[in-house]
Order: structure tokens, then sequence, then C-alpha cells
């Protein structure tokens, strides 16, 4: 399936200007499509890709948003946004001029939240596989925008596209046509609860929801001054199903011409909203199955990594998984997971942009273009204080990968680190790389040896559990705490609440039925990696776990 390209910076100042952004320097002519969006962040930079739209949240000094458009003239981004109103002085214009990042501001009261997702809405950041729009009804499909200017050509009236539960999806220009309760709509992105109930009680929601032609309403007469413009209103439907609706701001009912057009337009818009439905199920499917080759190494990884927008970059593989057991059996419901990995896409793309995520099996993938295994640990580090208890999961690292031929090495180095944090011999940790957790990731492997191969304790192992077994002693309690405590007696002693000279006697009787010389430090090693190989959670044997 083909998606449309992504948007230039003139083409979001053509969708979004006048209601939410307004150019204040530079020049927004270029064709160049935005690659991204990114989040300035003081304390930690991110990593812009090439002509990023930079939100610049908090910045308002001018000699600050002057540095910071001269560095990101360093970095190729296209454009930064910042609240308006701007300081007043020259400095701005020189440091765009000089910079060549062009400068906008945001209407008060519009949420940085609100532009950042509609921004990324119209980007279609991430998308995979061609470039060439596919149509829909002489519209680029899914492009809501495109298509909230054509309806409102239509009925000559500026008007948004809603879902089911009013929320805006499009809107056209010439908003301004309209009255305040319109503009303060798209600014909070959601129909006002003030406004919703004064529709509710009128009936208009009812008569949308039972009717196929154009609802009428006049503003109520309890209705605040804000609300003075008449709406129209259309039902869009696919079948019975209640996909949303589309409202245009007018001054005079609809004529018979246009209130078909209206009609009409609803049912091209319920085709574009169930495309954009369908097409992101298969978008993720695609993306799944592109990730899938490069870490799996399979044939075609140079053309899936350029597909995803990765090639010839260095990248860090993330494992993540669902807090719970260890060895592959489904740490969760696959809904959860798939919720896991929606949100690390969510959190990425606004830190880390180009980065691709899908759900292999149980586990979680993120590819990300860095150069640094810190910088991934960081940027996983944060995600889960973000889910936090919502969603308890934990995060394996891999080592940089220089080229496509070492992602199935580096995705390998993940998932073992990953396997550890699962077993929950992490030392409490959320996110560790390989070099955290090596030794305990060869001990885990060491004991799927020896289950393979069908292995037994031996030695001073096998008759110590055989004594206890046989006696009901506790000779291996003993040793686990004489080695934990490293040779302590009376520490040890403690820690089983004996008394010393209990544990020197069942220490003297260990070392006579296990025939094991405890001041021998291979004979030390050797019951330790035995107590850890043979043992369910790396330390204690399971006959006295």
């Amino acid at each position: 399936m083909s998606q449309q390209p992504r948007a230039s910076l003139g083409r979001v100042l053509d969708d979004l200007g006048a209601t939410l952004l307004d150019l204040v320097h530079g020049d927004p002519s270029s064709s160049e499509p935005i690659t991204g969006v990114a989040i300035h962040d003081p304390y930690d930079e991110p990593d812009l890709p090439a002509h990023a739209l930079v939100l610049g949240v908090g910045l308002r000094d001018a000699g600050e948003i002057a540095a910071r458009l001269r560095a990101l003239g360093e970095q190729g981004a296209a454009g930064l946004v910042v609240r308006a109103p701007l300081p007043a002085g020259d400095a701005l214009r020189a440091a765009v001029a000089e910079s060549g990042v062009a400068l906008l501001t945001l209407t008060r009261g519009a949420s940085w939240a609100h532009l950042a997702s509609l921004l990324r809405s119209m980007l279609r950041q991430g998308d995979v596989g061609a470039a060439e729009p596919e149509t829909l009804g002489g519209m680029p499909s899914g492009d809501l925008f495109a298509l909230a200017n054509a309806v409102a050509a239509l009925v000559d009236a500026p008007v948004t596209i809603e879902d089911p539960d009013s929320r805006v999806l499009a809107f056209s220009a010439r908003q301004e046509e309209a009255d305040p309760s319109r503009v303060e709509t798209i600014l909070g992105r959601q129909v006002p609860d003030r406004y919703a109930r004064l529709l509710s009680r009128a009936g208009v929601h009812r008569d949308l929801h039972h009717s196929d032609q154009p609802v009428y309403v006049h503003p109520p007469a309890n209705a605040p001054s804000d609300f003075s413009v008449p709406r129209v209103a259309v039902a869009v439907r696919a079948g019975d199903e209640f996909l949303g609706s589309i409202w245009a701001a007018v001054r005079e009912p609809l004529s018979p011409e246009r209130s078909q057009a209206f009609c009409d337009a609803a049912k091209l818009v319920a085709l574009h909203l169930l495309r954009l439905r369908a097409g992101a199920d298969v978008e993720r499917r695609l993306r799944t199955e592109l990730v899938g080759t490069v870490l799996e190494g399979r044939p075609g990884t140079r053309d899936a990594v350029a597909r995803l927008g990765l090639a010839d970059q260095p990248l860090v593989v993330l494992a993540l998984a669902l807090a719970g057991a260890d060895g592959g059996a489904p740490a969760g419901p696959a809904a959860q997971r798939q919720r896991l990995g929606d949100a690390l896409a969510m959190h990425l793309s606004a830190v880390q942009a180009n980065s691709a995520v899908a759900v292999l099996g149980d586990v979680v993938y993120g590819l990300l273009p860095l150069a640094d295994e810190e910088r991934a640990v960081k940027v996983a580090g944060d995600f889960l204080d973000r889910v936090g208890e919502r969603v308890p999961a934990v995060a394996g690292v891999g080592p940089v990968a220089s080229s496509a031929a070492a992602l199935p090495a580096a995705r390998a180095g993940a998932d073992r680190a990953l396997r550890v944090l699962r077993s929950g011999n992490g030392c409490g940790r959320l996110v560790a790389r390989l070099t955290d957790v090596h030794v305990e990731a060869m001990v885990l492997e060491l004991r799927d040896l020896v289950v393979a191969r069908g292995d037994e304790p031996t030695g001073p192992m096998a008759r110590l559990l055989a004594y206890d077994t046989e006696h009901h002693a506790n000779l291996v309690e003993t040793l686990v705490a004489w080695l934990d405590a490293f040779g302590d007696a009376v520490a040890a002693a403690a820690a089983l609440h004996v008394h010393p000279n209990t544990f020197r006697y069942r220490l003297r009787r260990l070392a006579e039925v296990g025939e094991l010389d405890l001041s021998d430090p291979e004979a030390r090693f050797g019951v330790m990696l035995q107590l850890r190989v043979f043992s369910g959670d790396q330390r204690r044997p399971a006959d006295s776990a």
C-alpha cells in the first residue's frame, strides 16, 4: 500500500496557519518535506534528523531563542516554534537570516500537545513503503486536512471533521470567519463541554445519529455570546457504524445543491477514515515484517533498512518486555504488549526521531539511529519511568550496530540482557546492556545447556543434596549462607538465625558429608557454580530454595 508523502513547512502553514501557527521570520517555500517533530529540552538535546520541526517549549528570552535558532541551523532544522508573543527587536530576524531556520509562533491558549499531535498526524511520521500517494475521490488517501479544505470549498464555509467523541480530526482554512467557540474548539482539539451539553439538550447529537441529511443548528437562546454563528452538520457513516461528523459554520441553511454536496462529502470522508484505520493496521504489519527481516538478517535486509529510513547510520537495538517469566513464555496478553509497543513508538517519535518499533513474539523491539549505548539506555530508562507501574516492563540494550549486517548480533545482545532482567537477576535494574549483566547471561545459557543434556549435580553438591533429602537436613542451606557471607561464620549464622556454634558444627558436617575442602578455591568455585546452574534463580538449588 502506498502512502502520502510527508508535508513541507509551507503545507503545515497552509493547514495550521491563522488558527494555530504564524510565520514570523523565514522562507516557507522549500518543497523539502519535514522529517520529524522534536521537542526542545535544554537539559537533554535530542538528535535531530535533517529538516526537522522543533517545538521550543519554554523558550521566551530573545537571546535564548536566537541561540537556539543558530544551533538548529547547524543541524539543518526546518523551523522553530515558540509561544506567542515574541519579544521585540531585530535580533531574531538576524538569527533567522543567519541560520536559515524559519521562526513560527504558536497561538496563545493553544496546547503544545495538541500541536504535536496534529503535526505528527499531518507528517505521517514513520511511514514505510512507496512514496507515491494513493488517492480517494481525487484526494491523497487519509489526508484529512486537504479533504477539509475541499469540503469547505464545496459549502463555502469553514469546516471541521470530528470523531464520534467530538474530537477534532482536521479543520479547513477560513476559521476566522466562524465565531470564538469554533476557535476554542480547534485550539482545544475538542468541542468544549459547555457547548456539547447545549447541543445534546437541543437534540442535535440524536438527530445526527439518526439522519443521513444535514442537520442545521441555530445557536440556542441560552448559548453564550461566543457561540453566535449557526452550524450545519452531517454524519459520517460506514454502514451502520457512526465514524464521526462534519461541521460547517454557516450564516444560513445550505441550498439544496450544497446540501447534496455536503452529504456526498460525508461519504468520501467515511472512505478516508476507513482507509486510515485499515492503513494503520497494514502499516503496522508491514513495519513488523521489515523490522523482523532486519533483526533476523533475512534476505532483503538492506532494502528493509532503507524502507524504514535507517540506512547508512549506526543503530542500537532495544528489546522490551512486560516484566514476568523468563524463557519465552508470553508475559502478559498480546493487547498489553501491543500497547507497550505503541507507547514506545510515541515516546521515540518525540525524543529520537526516525526510530522504528515493532512487536515480535512477546518482545517489543526498537531500532534507534544512535552511535551511543549510554544514550540508548537513557532513552529506554526515561520511557520506563514514564509508563511506571501502569505497564511494568524491562529493557535490554544491544551493542551499537555499525551496519545492517551487524543488526542480528546486536539483537542477540539485547535479547540476552532482556532475559536476565526478566529472570529477576538484574540486581533491580529495569534497563541493562549486555555488558552490565554478561555473567548472569552466561549462567542462564549454561543452565540451558545443562537442561538440554539432562545433567545432574555431581561430586560434593550431589552428596549434600542426597544427604539433605534422606535426613531432612539443611547442609546445602548452610553452605549457601557461608558462601554468601564470604566465609564469616558469625554473619552466616545470624542470617540463618542459629547460634554460631551450631552453624560451625553444620559447616564441619557438610565438609565431611560432601567430602568438600572449603579451603580450596577451586572446590568452592565448583559448588558455587553448581548452586547457580542447578537452581531456578541462579542462587539456590531447587531442593533448598
